[in-house]
């Protein structure tokens, strides 16, 4: 994987964040994290935030998980909360 570029992605719909949510899922493996994102069809429906990120495993003490409206909104709150937890996620 290429080094990180030490960007901040903030939760922000048009920060590209979701171009690379695979780049960091494939980084999370590597550190023994296990990760996921999912859209929930019936929270969809409903109108509330579909979108999940789920991680546990490796460095992180305890699992972790961030809900957004959009997977860029899903996947920079994960962001936000995989960094405070300490990894420093080079995306």
């Amino acid at each position: 994987m290429a080094e990180g570029t030490g960007r901040r992605p903030k939760v922000d719909p048009d920060s590209g964040v979701e171009d690379v949510t695979m780049l960091i899922l494939e980084w999370l493996g590597e550190q023994g994290v296990g990760a996921m994102i999912r859209v929930d069809a019936e929270r969809l429906r409903d109108g509330r935030p579909a979108w999940t990120f789920a991680a546990s495993g490796g460095p992180l003490d305890g699992g972790m998980r961030a809900d957004g409206a959009s997977p860029a909104e899903c996947m920079g709150r994960a962001l936000q909360a995989l960094r405070e937890a300490g990894l420093a996620v080079p995306f």
